[in-house]
């Protein structure tokens, strides 16, 4: 990942070896993002070794190397490849973010091999461990400062060496198989192997087997909590809440506001087992009492807590007062207390209220006057001045009104280029002329689909290719601000389960969008038509789901689309499902994923969230509730627009499809198979059992009321791909 941190579209970027010699990465505007810095009169060649080293040499004379990947790692050493004193390993910033992350691995300059946590704020050593501070090789951390090389490398067969005494073997050591050591965005070192062939990692070693010992992974003033059947959890102290609960790493926020004056009364919190790594005040005090420590950290205004402990069974107590909570995990078997300082009165959760700020009272308002002494008038002056001032200000007024026409003349002419073509640029796309359109679809004569904010029809282009072309409606009240809205999200999409855009037309009044066209059309015309088999319908599900979950959790900018249904669900040649029009999207704000502002509702009755119609707070959460419905729209051929009648003899019905579902689930004898009971009658018998109880359970539980009680995307796929195969 040479370009991590400056990633390019896949579209129209190129990578290019120059006739200088050197190997450049330009993005879709042709600026160069990366090169090699390489130089060379000779012919070279790109090789790619099967040991994984990308080397750029000359052709005549391969070993000469000019430039080789396997001297700039990113997070992953693969085998043969060395680390050296002048390389680091940085981790990426979360599982779908590849950017460089708060972690490295490297040779400090004491020839140690060590981890550090870099994080926005503070940084520390976390590995080897930091109290044990001998480098003497069998004492201490076992690591010897005395070998000046620095080098680390990891063999074939699962052995990872370390100039400093370092050695680590695989569970699998001894087998001849494919590895990769990475530093994940967790911040722990992992060893990685699987057999030729396969397509899935197994862990096979990791260099801390306590995660939670690993520095800023819960970020301030939060607990971590490590249980070998549920995994990592993170949880805030009392009197604190979540800056960011989908990034644990960003830490808690006090749900009070800090002072420092001698009025303020605290209490104390005992928390058992837990224990706050550094930032002690001074250092540690002996022989202090409980209430000797507690006066103390009541005094110091930097005082967040302390810990109090007792580590050998006849000796002294330890105080030791934190100026920050960092690091903060359970230790069970910890000897001590530690006592979180809250002011009287915080209460235990977030309860803080909305205030609306400093308001200045009517009485404490007070005009400031000046005395001054009356002279006579002078009638001559007091006119010129009258003349003056009007002429003057006549020619302001005229001055602004000449300027006013120039800047929306020339506004006018440049609007195109600031809002279509620079975002269409960006995007890699080709602008189309009105009249090429025009031709491409006969006068827009085969219409497809229509929406509110435009109709579509088929269109032959004049490379050959047959493109879907989306003509927004001239006067439509959302029609520009959907275009560019569309244009600049779909542009930057590169999925196989999102519809690609290939080009645009800004054309005086007309704003049209080229999209790739899909053979079978929607998902809507296919249901009602009953031409899709049990296995389509689980692919669908599976495809839908995958294309979301890149929107949400994975693409460069997170989206919301806000109007999932099957209208907006197309359809290729091989009924691979595509997910379009982008028109109601909005973009996520990955620093603050639960502050998303929306000035009106969107989406289409039926398969909106409850969110939207009693004004909650909007998230990603809302495309997970409209991909449920669809889904149960596509297990029962039922649509959510219209009351759910049963065909039993005075059965009741429902008004909403998900309830009909439930009920069908809570009314079933036990041991039946209730899943057979709402399939879609034109499927007869010819589906999977395993397949369709898992995908009714998954979409139940993407229509939860409670939005934070549903899964994420990247979860829905996580359950389908298990059950992928009919198992």
């Amino acid at each position: 990942m040479a370009n991590r941190d400056v990633p390019v579209n896949g579209k129209r970027s190129s990578l290019s070896l120059l006739k200088n010699g050197n190997l450049v990465l330009s993005d879709a505007g042709q600026f160069d993002v990366w090169d090699t810095k390489t130089l060379s009169a000779k012919p070279l060649e790109l090789h790619l070794h099967d040991t994984g080293n990308l080397v750029l040499r000359e052709q005549t004379n391969r070993s000469s190397v000019l430039w080789q990947s396997f001297n700039f790692p990113t997070d992953t050493l693969l085998p043969g490849q060395i680390l050296t004193r002048f390389t680091t390993l940085v981790s990426s910033r979360s599982e779908g973010n590849y950017s460089s992350g708060f972690y490295k691995l490297f040779f400090d300059n004491d020839n140690v091999f060590r981890l550090l946590y870099e994080g926005p704020q503070v940084s520390s050593v976390y590995w080897p461990d930091p109290w044990l501070v001998s480098n003497n090789v069998g004492s201490g951390n076992g690591r010897s400062s005395y070998n000046s090389s620095r080098v680390a490398v990891l063999d074939e067969l699962g052995k990872f060496s370390a100039s400093d005494a370092f050695s680590y073997k695989t569970i699998d050591y001894g087998l001849l198989l494919q590895r990769r050591l990475t530093l994940d965005y967790d911040g722990n070192v992992r060893i990685y192997s699987r057999e030729n062939g396969q397509e899935d990692w197994s862990i096979t070693g990791q260099f801390k087997s306590q995660p939670c010992f690993i520095h800023g992974i819960c970020g301030p003033y939060s607990i971590c909590n490590h249980e070998q059947a549920t995994g990592r959890k993170c949880v805030c102290l009392e009197g604190y809440s979540w800056i960011d609960s989908q990034d644990w790493s960003l830490g808690c926020k006090p749900n009070f506001q800090p002072t420092c004056d001698n009025k303020t009364e605290y209490r104390f919190v005992a928390l058992y087992e837990v224990d706050f790594y550094g930032y002690d005040y001074g250092s540690s005090f002996s022989n202090y009492t409980y209430k000797q420590c507690e006066k103390w950290c009541s005094e110091l205004c930097q005082c967040k807590g302390f810990q109090f402990s007792f580590p050998q069974d006849n000796g002294p107590f330890w105080c030791y007062p934190k100026t920050q909570l960092l690091n903060g995990h359970r230790s069970p078997g910890f000897r001590g207390q530690f006592f979180l300082r809250l002011p009287k009165g915080s209460a235990k959760e977030n309860n803080l209220q909305n205030n609306e700020g400093l308001v200045c009272p009517r009485n404490a308002e007070k005009v400031l006057e000046r005395p001054y002494v009356k002279g006579k008038e002078n009638g001559s002056v007091k006119f010129v001045l009258r003349f003056a001032v009007g002429l003057g200000g006549f020619e302001v007024v005229c001055i602004f009104m000449v300027w006013c026409f120039l800047f929306r003349s020339s506004n006018h002419l440049v609007r195109e280029d600031q809002q279509g073509y620079v975002l269409a640029a960006a995007a890699g796309c080709r602008r189309y002329t009105y009249s090429e359109l025009k031709q491409a679809t006969k006068g827009f004569s085969e219409e497809i689909g229509r929406g509110a904010g435009g109709t579509v029809y088929k269109g032959m282009l004049s490379d050959n290719r047959i493109a879907a072309i989306k003509k927004l409606h001239e006067f439509a009240d959302q029609g520009e601000s959907e275009f560019l809205t569309e244009m600049s999200i779909i542009g930057r999409l590169n999925h196989m389960n999102l519809i690609g855009m290939w080009g645009y037309c800004v054309d005086g009044k007309h704003r049209i969008l080229v999209y790739e066209y899909m053979e079978n059309g929607s998902l809507a015309n296919n249901l009602s038509s009953n031409s899709l088999d049990w296995s389509k319908r689980y692919n669908i599900a599976m495809g839908m789901a995958k294309g979301l979950a890149y929107l949400h959790e994975e693409c460069l900018e997170w989206i919301l689309h806000c109007d999932i249904k099957p209208q907006n669900i197309l359809l290729d040649s091989d009924y691979q499902p595509k997910v379009a029009d982008f028109g109601l999207s909005k973009p996520l704000n990955r620093n603050n994923l639960n502050n998303s502002s929306f000035s009106r509702i969107r989406g289409t009755r039926g398969y909106m969230a409850p969110e939207w119609v009693f004004n909650l707070q909007i998230t990603s959460k809302v495309d997970v509730y409209s991909y449920g419905i669809v889904v149960l729209e596509m297990i029962t051929g039922r649509s959510p627009m219209i009351g759910v009648q049963d065909t039993e003899p005075g059965a009741e019905s429902h008004e909403r499809l998900a309830t009909w579902v439930r009920e069908k689930r809570r009314k079933a004898p036990e041991g039946a198979s209730w899943v057979e009971q709402i399939v879609d009658p034109t499927l007869g018998s010819d589906y999977n059992v395993k397949q369709l109880e898992i995908l009714a359970k998954v979409a139940l539980d993407c229509v939860e009321e409670e939005k934070d009680v549903r899964p994420s995307m990247s979860q829905v796929v996580e359950r389908l791909q298990s059950h992928e195969h009919g198992s």
